[in-house]
C-alpha cells in the first residue's frame, strides 16, 4: 500500500511561486503516473497535472500551462509540483495520487488511488 503526504504549501502573494512535494512511502511507487488535483472551497476537484513513471511525458491542464512544472524523483519517491505566478484563482488544496486505473482520461479523479490529504495553496491578491 502506497501513502503520500504531501508538503509545500502555505499563503504567498500574486505572481509568487511555491514548490509542492508528494512523498510517498510503502510501496515502490517509480512504476506509476502520478497526478495533482486541487480543490477550491465549493467546487469540486480538479485535475492540474501529470507525470508518467519516468517523467518523460508531463500534461497540464489550459489554467495551469505554462506557469506549473511537475517533476519527480524516483530516487526519493518524490513528485514536485513547481507553481509560478500564482494567481487568486490558484487557492485551493493540493492532492497528489497514483494513476491505479488505465480506462479513461488522466484528467479524471477516479483513475487515481491513496491520495494523500492535500496541502493548502492561498494566494492573495
Amino acid at each position: 500500500q502506497v501513502q503520500l503526504v504531501e508538503s509545500g504549501g502555505g499563503l504567498v502573494q500574486a505572481g509568487g511561486s511555491l514548490r509542492l512535494s508528494c512523498l510517498a512511502s510503502g510501496q515502490p511507487f517509480s512504476s506509476h503516473a502520478m497526478g495533482w488535483f486541487r480543490q477550491a472551497p465549493g467546487k469540486e476537484r480538479e485535475f492540474v497535472a501529470v507525470i508518467n513513471w519516468s517523467g518523460t511525458n508531463r500534461f497540464y491542464a489550459d489554467s495551469v500551462k505554462g506557469r506549473f512544472t511537475v517533476s519527480r524523483d524516483n530516487g526519493k519517491n518524490t513528485v514536485y509540483l513547481q507553481m509560478n505566478s500564482l494567481k487568486p484563482e490558484d487557492t485551493a488544496v493540493y492532492f497528489c495520487a497514483v494513476r491505479v486505473y488505465y480506462s479513461g482520461s488522466y484528467a479524471t479523479s477516479g483513475e487515481y488511488g491513496h491520495w494523500g490529504p492535500g496541502t493548502q495553496v492561498t494566494v492573495s491578491s
